[in-house]
């Protein structure tokens, strides 16, 4: 195995990690923010909003 392709392969799994990486973190934010509209269409508010 040259230098090359050592560094090329090595580029690859990595970008293919970070991908991974937002891509779950993209799914996770899109679940949570489900989960926060029901809670919300429930009543329940976060704390940090202030009453009316």
């Amino acid at each position: 195995m040259t230098h090359l392709t050592y560094v090329l392969i090595s580029y690859g799994i990595s970008a293919a990690v970070i991908i991974a990486i937002v891509a779950w973190i993209m799914l996770a934010q899109n679940n949570l923010r489900a989960e926060l509209a029901r809670l919300e269409k429930q009543g329940i508010r976060r704390r940090s909003q202030k009453a009316n």
